[in-house]
């Protein structure tokens, strides 16, 4: 898929999903937030239960850019988790190195973030790690690695350049971006995660 495919495409997700998924989409967003499609303006009809469920998940999805079996494995992941499982589950996709690369501002979209994993451009705890799934422990180091730091796509995330499209830096990293190295330094709450979800619904979407 060309970038400019990709990018057509999260439009329209964002559009059908109610959220804007990626810097581009903002504006497109912005301009017609109503889904995609000549009815996309028109009052929509009464929801069922299951299809407000579905979309929540869908959102949440989307935001990591995940497909269905890497979500619904995580969700079976937070089910053993101790707590609320709506909860543990944003969190552990949070611990995703691809989603840590990106909250760290070393990625301006979740897809460059992944990109740059799978390109083995990233280093953990000195060790070069190229599976995006590869879930972060607390005190783990990230940075990418020395000769891919003279790249221009790294050149411009260590000068701040996504700092603008991104949310604010969460808590649980401490960032050293002019360095690209970053530490978990704790896991992450699920209050402090930077998506829009409600983790009930996702829940219940599983459990039916």
């Amino acid at each position: 898929m060309t970038s400019v495919r990709r990018a057509r495409r999260q439009v329209r997700e964002s559009r059908a999903l109610g959220l804007a998924l990626t810097p581009k989409a903002v504006k497109y967003f912005e301009k017609r937030p109503y889904p995609p499609g000549e009815h996309g303006r028109g009052r929509r009809r009464t929801e069922s239960d299951y299809a407000i469920r579905l979309r929540e998940k869908q959102r949440l999805r989307a935001q990591y850019g995940l497909r269905e079996k890497q979500i619904a494995r995580a969700f079976n992941d937070a089910r053993k988790e101790p707590g609320l499982t709506g909860e543990a589950l944003v969190e552990l996709l949070e611990m995703r190195l691809d989603s840590l690369v990106l909250r760290a501002g070393f990625a301006r979209t979740i897809f460059q973030a992944r990109q740059a994993v799978v390109h083995r451009h990233v280093l953990v705890d000195g060790k070069l790690v190229d599976r995006p799934s590869f879930r972060v422990k607390p005190g783990s180091i990230i940075m990418i690695k020395p000769k891919s730091q003279a790249l221009t796509p790294f050149m411009v995330a260590a000068a701040g350049a996504h700092r603008d499209v991104l949310p604010q830096l969460p808590e649980y990293l401490d960032v050293n971006l002019e360095r690209l190295r970053a530490q978990l330094v704790r896991r992450p709450k699920r209050a402090e995660v930077p998506v829009t979800c409600d983790v009930q619904l996702v829940v219940e979407h599983y459990s039916r």
